[in-house]
């Protein structure tokens, strides 16, 4: 590709910070301003980020800036060869039902309806209401199959059908699953659930205390129920699975409890489990055999799960699938992220602690391995990798690749081939300190030294903190625009490892933690993002994380939430606001959108709320304790000044 090289005056920066050549590559200059905050890369009309200080991170980045190979540098930045990207034909938007969170296995998000588009949204009302009978975190989608609305809740994981055939949608049934209550202490991030899952006359789901459940869908009778973790060594299950073929995909929570992470295929028909995939340990446990090849060197080798570890703490190694999974069915491969390694304390794990912090693709049918990257090798600031892997389709650089678009937490947007595990790019989306690049030549991400953790040293203005420049909360991608749209975060952090012990079923962290607000002083954005030229469109500031999920129509309309409670639309080519309602408590919930049984479009979010980054409001905690939810309450420690506990459904509709 083309690559332009850039003065030093063109990036506002003297000569001597580049060396003495005073110029860049066009990868060093989205680095110099992503770093510095100069405009170049920010939202349209915005100003430069004047409150970030990134002087080590200067200092530290010059030897790389002339000693680095330039390819690897300007690949992170738009390719000149690179299509805009489309779904695969597997990938069904979203029409008159809504059947899984992500709409389809590809997670796209997307919805093919217009009755309620960019025109006529302002005029949305709410249609009814439900209350969900608790106020902990509401974070999961509620799902539509014909004439009925499954809405899940957080714990004790009750799910309710609601029958929308008849006025206010009374409830046609709910299904009590009574998970032990001492599932509750051993929960790390409150007692969310991501939500249920349809296929065949049946929905499936999770609950706290580690088992996955199937129910009928007409009269909610249970037809299974399989015991998958243990909480007494702080195992949890918050996802939603995902329907693979006749499997449904689950995995477990509890990398901060010094849990060992693994995913599972379970039989639709009867719950048997069929496989079972560890994040850690000997490659037998793993699934790694015969079939496994991966892209880069460093991720080949016997025994890895082992050999990357000092002796033994494999066994309490994170590496938890707590997220999103994808599914392929043209490839037959399952993808999904895995966690952390515990401990938070890098220093007492030396090593790439493989499998975490990575990407897994797996065949469907056995669970073996076909291959993996990492991208937090040694992580060292929570940077999980279980974000969602969105699957499209592109011409790059003149050959037609399927690929996986994947914005990390450690703040690069990824868009991998999905066949293989090649890297080929990963742009900068928010500010970052903890890492300089992403060597595509290697893979492996280039930490910045000065901004590493050690043991009772604290390290100042990490960016991003450890919920990453974005967390769990759902993107999504318009067929109609081509871009993807993105709920995430503006955060930093300080932090001092600490020493710390593993004991069962209690926190395995090792690590005190101060997040903050990132540069600019705002903690949340919304962007909509050009996949094909590796940039932002526009950008939305809020005040806090955009914890809530993404939902985007062909009627233009994007929709999400905030944590203050407004549930708002915008233009999808604009991000003008459209239209907000203020619903009881903050959102975190993840929108979906279905068509009614009187032929009406309409368009539902939970509100409540909680999670991590709401656990300030739903747990009660103290905003003088800075390190209370691994540190989150220093960040939203004014959040229940603007929102309070709730648990609610709510629908709207144009009348």
């Amino acid at each position: 590709m083309h690559c332009k090289t850039f003065t030093s005056q063109e990036l506002d920066l003297p000569s001597p910070v580049l060396g003495t050549k005073g110029s860049a590559s066009c990868g060093h200059k989205l680095l110099w301003r992503l770093a510095l905050g100069a405009p170049g890369h920010a939202q349209l009309g915005e100003t430069p980020m004047p409150n970030f200080r990134p002087y080590v991170f200067i200092l530290s980045i010059v030897p790389l800036l002339a000693f680095h190979p330039a390819p690897s540098f300007s690949q992170t930045l738009a390719q000149q060869n690179v299509s805009r990207p489309k779904v695969p034909a597997f990938a069904t938007a979203g029409g008159n039902e809504w059947q899984m969170p992500g709409a389809n296995t590809a997670l796209t998000r997307f919805s093919s309806l217009t009755d309620i588009n960019a025109q006529n949204v302002a005029k949305l009302q709410p249609a009814f209401t439900f209350s969900m009978g608790t106020d902990r975190g509401q974070e999961a989608a509620p799902i539509v199959i014909g004439n009925t609305l499954y809405a899940l809740g957080p714990y004790p994981n009750v799910l309710y059908a609601l029958d929308l055939s008849k006025p206010g949608a009374p409830l046609k049934w709910k299904y009590e699953p009574r998970p032990l209550a001492a599932s509750q202490g051993v929960a790390c991030c409150d007692v969310v659930n991501r939500g249920p899952s349809f296929a065949n006359g049946r929905i499936f789901f999770n609950t706290l205390d580690g088992h996955t459940i199937a129910v009928d869908a007409n009269t909610g009778k249970e037809i299974w129920r399989t015991k998958m973790g243990n909480i007494n060594i702080g195992e949890t299950m918050t996802m939603a699975p995902l329907i693979a073929k006749d499997k449904v995909i689950v995995g477990n929570s509890g990398g901060e409890m010094g849990v060992r992470g693994w995913a599972a295929a379970l039989d639709q028909g009867s719950g048997k489990v069929l496989w079972k995939a560890y994040s850690t340990g000997p490659d037998k446990d793993v699934l790694i055999g015969q079939g496994y090849n991966a892209h880069y060197p460093q991720l080949q080798g016997k025994d890895l799960g082992v050999t990357t570890w000092p002796p033994g703490m494999w066994e309490q190694g994170g590496g938890t699938v707590w997220a999103w999974v994808s599914y392929d069915p043209e490839l037959n491969l399952v993808y999904y992220g895995t966690s952390n390694p515990g401990p938070w304390n890098s220093s007492m794990r030396p090593g790439d602690n493989l499998w975490t912090a990575g990407i897994f693709a797996r065949d469907a049918d056995t669970g073996q391995a076909r291959w993996f990257y990492q991208m937090s090798p040694h992580d060292v600031s929570d940077y999980d990798a279980v974000n969602e892997c969105i699957l499209l389709d592109m011409d790059w650089n003149g050959k037609n690749r399927k690929v996986m678009v994947h914005p990390n937490r450690n703040g690069y947007m990824y868009i991998l081939d999905r066949t293989n595990g090649e890297v080929l790019s990963a742009t900068p989306f928010v500010p970052i300190t903890s890492s300089q690049t992403v060597d595509l030549m290697s893979g492996r991400l280039i930490y910045n030294a000065d901004k590493r953790p050690s043991l009772g040293k604290t390290v100042t203005d990490v960016c991003p903190a450890p919920p990453g420049g974005k967390d769990w909360q759902p993107s999504s991608f318009s067929e109609t625009t081509g871009l993807l749209y993105m709920p995430h975060n503006n955060l930093c952090m300080d932090i001092k490892e600490t020493d710390v012990g593993y004991i069962a079923a209690t926190p395995y962290v090792g690590a005190d933690v101060h997040m903050k607000a990132g540069p600019g002083g705002h903690r949340g954005e919304f962007t909509a993002w050009d996949i094909q030229a590796g940039k932002p469109v526009w950008k939305i500031k809020e005040s806090f994380p955009v914890w809530s999920g993404a939902l985007a129509t062909a009627g233009d309309v994007v929709f999400y939430g905030t944590m203050e409670g407004w549930f708002k639309a915008v233009d999808a080519k604009s991000g003008k606001l459209l239209w907000q309602y203020k619903t009881g408590s903050g959102i975190i919930g993840q929108p979906t959108t279905w068509r009614g049984p009187d032929g009406k479009q309409y368009v539902s979010i939970l509100s409540g709320v909680g999670g991590w980054a709401g656990a300030i409001v739903a747990g009660g905690l103290d905003p003088q304790d800075g390190t209370g939810a691994l540190g989150f309450v220093n960040a939203v420690k004014d959040l229940p000044q603007h929102t309070t506990k709730g648990g609610s459904l709510y629908v709207f509709s144009i009348p």
